[in-house]
């Protein structure tokens, strides 16, 4: 399983970033496929989660109606848009593998990329 997260970077409040997820070593349809967060001095966080063979999605409540996760099972990737961004949504965002219900000893990710809202 491996997991490349780009896309982060600094944006004002309010403002919107899209991170892609490209997915090798399995498909989609393998294992769910989301992304979770952590911020400096907090522990991480789930944000949400895919899963193509469900045909799901999951959203934490913190990110319900402003974020959506989408998958192209053609490209292996999964996206991850961000609008009206907070300056709380700061942190380092991970994409990772079996996502569903969090289970973070049976999750595998990859390194994170750098969201930072910030005027």
């Amino acid at each position: 399983v491996q997991l490349q997260a780009c896309g982060g970077g600094l944006v004002q409040p309010g403002g919107s970033l899209r991170l892609s997820c490209a997915a090798s070593g399995f498909t989609l349809d393998d294992y769910s496929v989301g992304w979770f967060r952590q911020a400096p001095g907090k522990e991480r966080e789930g944000v949400a989660c895919f899963s193509s063979a469900a045909g799901s999605t999951h959203y934490e409540d913190y990110v319900k109606g402003r974020f959506t996760i989408s998958g192209d099972n053609a490209k292996n990737t999964v996206y991850l848009q961000m609008n009206s961004l907070k300056p709380e949504d700061t942190a380092v965002y991970y994409c990772a593998a079996k996502c569903t219900g969090w289970y973070w000893g049976l999750m595998e990710w990859g390194q994170g990329t750098q969201v930072t809202v910030s005027s």
